[in-house]
């Protein structure tokens, strides 16, 4: 890891503004006060390892505030996971305050206002996973946010040394393997608020049916959009497409099947209907979200045997 700054050369109050610029650049814009009297020493370190930027904070003692202010001039939001090696953190978001000590892991959310507190020397180290990458519920992040999570048990006895040493080795990884390092990241990280989110009650056995059934509901009031695709699903949603398909793991059929299948049904029913003067078969299929009539053609012919004209022609004379 490279040096981004020490405030070893730098006496007085200008530490402290040293700090207060480094954590601006390197973290989140924040607040920064200094906890006591006398001289501020810090030394912060940072590295990328794939998509994630991993960091080294040693410091005296101070406070860090971030408020809505400052999260409205911020972009690109983080969930950060931290490690406390050393020292003690007060750590304060979404209603809950954490006192993590030493060996313990951390979670805050930068889209968030947090506060933390180190009332003497400490030393963590800290990941930085961008939002758009990690894909979790936001009922889930929140229940996680302020607490302190032991490393005895479960996965915390896994992520946390895993962690500690992906941050002191960041600098001997070649991009091809710091790339898969960063997904394994994502992943632990994810088994991690799932476990504690089970912790608090909030059972992935009930909320992922939960968060399934508001995606079909989606799928069914968005069908005519020809870009209701799997980025816009997820996006409208707030989680990753990766944790969108992972989702539909366990369900009959895609989510970018599903909404075929749903389309080619409302066509299917529309057609049939009839009428004196019905719509053409182009305008069904544009109603229901196909761009192109030979693909609606095709994906028809293939679920149903026959093609969009025969359908039709076969259910309006049945009804006659």
């Amino acid at each position: 890891m490279n040096p981004v700054l020490t405030t070893d050369a730098v006496s007085g109050p200008e530490g402290l503004d040293h700090w207060r610029a480094a954590l601006a650049r390197v973290r989140v814009p924040a607040a920064v006060t200094r906890s006591g009297d006398g001289p501020f020493t810090g030394r912060l370190t940072t590295a990328q390892v794939g998509f994630l930027r991993v960091s080294t904070v040693e410091a005296d003692a101070h406070r860090v505030s971030r408020t809505a202010s400052h999260v409205a001039r911020s972009a690109d939001p983080c969930v950060v996971v931290g490690v406390q090696v050393s020292g003690r953190t007060a750590l304060t978001q979404d209603g809950r305050r954490a006192d993590v000590g030493p060996g313990d892991l951390f979670v805050n959310d930068t889209a968030r206002p947090c506060h933390w507190a180190h009332p003497g020397p400490f030393t963590a180290r800290l990941v930085h996973i961008p939002h758009r990458t990690l894909g979790l519920p936001a009922e889930d992040l929140r229940r996680v946010t302020g607490t302190a999570i032991g490393t005895e048990r479960g996965c915390g006895a896994v992520l946390g040394p895993f962690l500690s040493s992906l941050v002191d080795s960041a600098a001997a990884y070649a991009p091809g393997l710091a790339g898969r390092l960063a997904s394994s990241v994502v992943d632990l990280v994810a088994v991690l608020v799932a476990e504690q989110a089970r912790g608090a009650g909030a059972g992935e056995e009930n909320a992922r049916p939960h968060l399934v059934a508001r995606i079909r509901d989606h799928i069914d009031r968005n069908l005519g959009d020809p870009e209701l695709t799997p980025e816009a699903i997820a996006r409208a949603h707030h989680i990753s497409v990766r944790y969108l398909h992972r989702l539909f793991e366990d369900e009959e059929l895609t989510v970018g099947r599903l909404v075929q299948r749903r389309r080619l049904e409302e066509c299917a029913r529309e057609l049939a209907r009839g009428g004196r003067n019905p719509p053409s078969v182009a305008s069904v299929a544009q109603r229901w979200g196909f761009a192109s009539p030979a693909h609606f053609s095709r994906a028809f012919r293939g679920a149903y045997g026959i093609s969009p004209r025969e359908w039709r022609s076969a259910r309006t004379t049945a009804v006659t």
